[in-house]
């Protein structure tokens, strides 16, 4: 087996088992099943190679991530999901990773802002409205722009892997702003993670991790396979900024 299909091999399986949820928490936890592919015809396959089908599943987890994580958002700040629509969380975080062919990942509530910037807007002191809408769609624009705009690859598609290095750098950042950044009273814009005398919630936390693994180590496989050098980059969180993808 050469150097190249071991770090394939091992990257696919640890894209897999990432998709396995483990939890602190004492309450039992649903089993979770790792999606298929919608669409395995052997034709549509034998366009694929190896590295196009890690890049599916890549994409594919890293947005089931980003619609747990919305739906946890609303969870955690109801009040935010009342500032969209009156209808339930599950609704609100369904029209947006399903509809994409009626808004295109363009929401007028958010200037129709996408990647960094809308990230930011949802930290602005200044902004009143949704804030959990800017920063998952800021958050999924973002790693499908990195990816060509596309969520199924082929051996046509040439992915840069520094630019799937640069959005793990920015989940990085992103997270680190949801965690710390506070509004002119103190107060947490969104809250995450609780730990206390009775609970011990670091689920949002695990969540983001699992992603920063995924597309770092599609990126660190990419770069093996296209014998491409990644410009690594270190930085304080608290005041670092995004990299461009």
């Amino acid at each position: 087996m050469t150097f190249t299909r071991l770090i394939i091999c091992v990257a696919l399986l640890t894209l897999l088992s990432a998709c396995a949820t483990t939890s602190n928490n004492t309450a039992a936890q649903p089993e979770k099943f790792i999606p298929e592919q919608q669409d395995r015809s052997i034709i549509k396959q034998l366009a694929k190679g190896d590295f196009d089908r890690m890049a599916d599943v890549e994409i594919r987890e890293n947005t089931e991530s980003l619609r747990l994580l919305m739906l946890k958002l609303y969870k955690r700040n109801p009040h935010e999901l009342q500032k969209s629509t009156p209808d339930a969380a599950e609704k609100m975080t369904n029209w947006v990773f399903d509809g994409e062919a009626q808004h295109h990942n363009r929401f007028e509530a958010i200037n129709n802002l996408q990647g960094t910037e809308a990230i930011f807007l949802a930290f602005k002191a200044d902004y009143t409205g949704d804030r959990v809408l800017p920063f998952i769609v800021g958050l999924q624009t973002m790693l499908l722009k990195a990816h060509g705009g596309k969520t199924d690859f082929y051996f046509s598609d040439n992915i840069d892997p520094q630019h799937i290095y640069n959005v793990a750098r920015n989940i990085e950042i992103a997270t680190w702003k949801l965690s710390n950044a506070r509004d002119e009273l103190g107060a947490l814009y969104l809250l995450t993670n609780e730990m206390n005398e009775k609970d011990k919630n670091l689920s949002f936390e695990r969540e983001f991790g699992k992603m920063i693994g995924r597309t770092d180590l599609y990126a660190v496989a990419l770069a093996e396979k296209s014998q491409r050098l990644i410009s690594r980059v270190i930085q304080n969180l608290a005041t670092a900024l995004f990299l461009p993808f």
